[in-house]
């Protein structure tokens, strides 16, 4: 049964975590354009995908998106608490290599606070 995507937005200094919970599909775009919107002006904006359940390839569609979008406007991406099943499909499908991608929040909140991605 699919779960309709919730978000949460936190803020702690310049890092804006988004915390993901339920399905990333076709029906998730209005939950994160609204979440991409309550963290604009972060420079960095961290995806924990601790609490998703599926994404499928619609969900990766969305994700793209956001990263471009992020990208012009010069915010850095992170991502946290994948599924080994989902670190392995971002990094087939070369996610990975426009957002950087950690265990735990606290290892991406010093990543993106040391400046690494």
């Amino acid at each position: 049964m699919a779960t309709t995507l919730e978000t949460q937005v936190r803020r702690d200094g310049d890092i804006a975590t988004v915390a993901l919970t339920g399905d990333v599909d076709g029906s998730a775009r209005e939950a994160l354009d609204r979440a991409y919107t309550e963290a604009s002006g972060s420079g960095t904006l961290l995806l924990d995908f601790g609490d998703v359940s599926y994404i499928n390839s619609t969900g990766i569609a969305l994700i793209v998106g956001l990263l471009g979008r992020a990208r012009a406007d010069g915010v850095s991406v992170a991502a946290c608490r994948l599924t080994p099943h989902y670190r392995e499909i971002f990094e087939i499908t070369r996610l990975s290599d426009f957002m950087s991608i950690h265990a735990d929040e606290p290892s991406a909140r010093a990543a993106a606070q040391g400046g690494e991605q």
